[in-house]
């Protein structure tokens, strides 16, 4: 497995080329982005220079954001497809193999509706990306405060998104899974074992407070090794099935990290080293 790091729990990062300096420093070897980043990365480098500058920093990008609000109306869907079409064409530039989303665990539209709307989309979306050898990973998203914060619920099972990536009906489509999120519907080591590496698109990894779990909140998170999530055990669950792709660091909190990217890149190196480490793993 590829340790990624993303600015999510690194503070003020100022581009992507200081994300890959931090990764590399700091023992990542990969980095979550977005389209526009490595556009960005190759008006200034160039294209050749640019894959040149991950290569001599034994870094990759381990996944980019979908691009598109699939969430909210036709209108708004159809004038991100151009967007889509262009990240995945310079994702792919970079050997980028894994494109992710989230899905909310309620919405405020008729929610049988709104299942219909997404899977079509969601499913367009998918046909784009595979032209260019890329996957699309679903997370789902776990914490209970979030499962009335708009009228319907939805979905926000691991079971049920894989029910749901069976009716999208692409084989590129898979999970982005997270440990948080795995946490927060009470998620077993065995829900885990009983994947298959290829339903796994894309992995995240964080930590939760020692609150009962109905009061985890979504953006209060910690670094790995610092709460209560068995995360060695997540470790070797995905191991032990033949995961390879990356996990990467995501830490949400509820207000801006003070210390510099810097410093919080080392802690993330130290984190992530321990909790492989107690994972028996490199």
């Amino acid at each position: 497995m590829i340790k990624g790091l993303s600015t999510a729990g690194l503070g003020k990062v100022k581009n992507l080329e200081e994300l890959i300096i931090l990764a590399s420093e700091n023992g990542f070897g990969s980095v979550d982005t977005s389209g526009q980043e490595l556009r960005d990365l190759v008006e200034e480098k160039g294209l050749e220079n640019a894959k040149a500058f991950l290569k001599e920093h034994h870094v990759s990008i381990g996944s980019i954001g979908l691009p598109i609000e699939w969430r909210q109306s036709e209108e708004q869907f159809k004038e991100g497809l151009s967007n889509l079409l262009e990240d995945a064409k310079i994702a792919a530039e970079f050997g980028c193999t894994s494109c992710c989303t989230y899905v909310l665990p309620a919405t405020d539209y008729n929610a049988a509706h709104f299942m219909v709307l997404a899977t079509k989309r969601l499913r367009l979306c998918a046909q784009i990306l595979k032209e260019y050898g890329i996957n699309l990973g679903l997370e789902f998203v776990g914490p209970h405060h979030l499962r009335t914060a708009w009228k319907n619920p939805f979905i926000w099972e691991m079971k049920d998104t894989l029910d749901w990536i069976d009716a999208i009906g692409e084989t590129n489509v898979g999970l982005l899974l997270d440990s948080y999120h795995w946490y927060t519907i009470g998620g077993t080591l065995e829900d885990l074992t009983a994947l298959r590496p290829e339903q796994i698109t894309h992995v995240h990894l964080n930590d939760a407070k020692d609150v009962p779990v109905e009061e985890v909140l979504d953006n209060d998170r910690l670094f790995p090794g610092e709460g209560v999530i068995n995360l060695a055990g997540f470790l070797k669950a995905l191991n032990q099935i033949g995961y390879k792709g990356s996990v990467t660091q995501e830490i949400l909190t509820k207000e801006p990290l003070t210390e510099s990217a810097k410093i919080l890149a080392e802690k993330s190196g130290k984190a992530y080293a321990k909790v492989y480490a107690k994972a028996d793993l490199q």
